[in-house]
């Protein structure tokens, strides 16, 4: 396709996207909507806090909070999707910052007891809630800043990879998709992912041994941009967040949708088919007993402590 043809296709397509994200909650019908909104930015959901910044206008915080890890359970997730949509519909937010409420720990990814002795349909609709965040993430016209001050396996790196930017906490810390060493397989839309930030060859090695990348072995991959010490993170985001919102926003959200649209094109057109095709592996005999045997492992080292 000529370079002209590509840029007249993608534009319109952009612009749509971006006014149809732009949308005030206060345009529904449905009685006390913008009370509601109002209101979410001053309280917390069961597993989400989102906060106003304090100093930066147009940043929100949007920190997860389920003890003990932070694992991402259906709830958890449906959460975070509406905290970003309703970031989203607020023109007055222009970024947010995902993190941690209890540092150590990002996420520890899916919580695998959604996964396990479930059958196909459970499961599908759980995959479903992981398709519709990775999705709401990837896809945000906001400017998005993973502050990682903590562990960050599967899930919690598929979630900073979908930023736009990923500081990680120095430390004792690892991050990566390590998916296989449960016997499971991340799919095809978290693997493109992967190698588009990364690269071809370090990602195979990567998702083939279900690599863990200490904090300054991420940065040389390129899978975090920036390692910093845990107790200034908060403020070296805050930090990068101001450079980001410098940029005019039609500008920087038509760049990043022209950049990420073709890879959200091809997640559209697979998804249905690619959840059925998960919830069944998911399902399947093998892959269960591995998941059991790992929630063994989990229960006999809670039990040493």
């Amino acid at each position: 396709m000529l370079p002209g043809l590509m840029f007249s296709r993608v534009i319109p397509c952009c612009i749509k996207n971006l006014r149809s994200s732009r949308i005030l909650l206060s345009s529904t019908s449905v009685s006390g909507v913008q009370t509601q909104v109002n209101r979410w930015f001053t309280e917390r959901a069961n597993y989400v806090q989102v906060e106003r910044d304090s100093s930066v206008e147009g940043l929100a915080w949007v920190r997860m909070d389920r003890k003990p890890v932070n694992s991402l359970n259906s709830d958890m997730m449906m959460e975070l999707n509406l905290a970003l949509e309703n970031l989203e519909n607020n023109e007055s937010y222009r970024g947010a910052i995902l993190t941690s409420a209890n540092p150590g720990i990002f996420t520890a990814g899916l919580d695998i007891t959604e996964l396990y002795q479930r059958d196909s349909d459970y499961i599908k609709k759980f995959w479903t809630q992981l398709q519709n965040l990775w999705l709401k993430l990837y896809g945000s016209p906001l400017v998005l800043i993973a502050a990682i001050n903590g562990n960050s396996p599967a899930g919690g790196c598929l979630m900073a990879m979908a930023c736009d930017y990923r500081i990680m906490a120095a430390g004792k810390y690892t991050t990566g998709l390590n998916e296989v060493k449960l016997g499971m397989v991340a799919p095809q839309w978290l693997q493109d992912m992967m190698v588009c930030t990364i690269g071809q060859r370090q990602a195979e090695v990567a998702l083939q041994l279900g690599t863990m990348f200490n904090p300054e072995e991420a940065q040389s991959v390129g899978l975090v941009d920036k390692v910093v010490p845990q107790e200034s993170i908060e403020s070296i985001a805050r930090e990068e967040m101001q450079k980001w919102l410098k940029i005019p926003d039609m500008a920087r959200v038509l760049t990043k949708q022209m950049l990420r649209n073709q890879a959200i094109e091809k997640f559209n057109k697979n998804r249905e088919t690619e959840c059925d095709l998960m919830s069944m592996f998911m399902s399947s005999g093998g892959v269960q007993k591995n998941i059991g045997r790992y929630m063994e492992t989990l229960t006999k080292a809670r039990g040493t402590k």
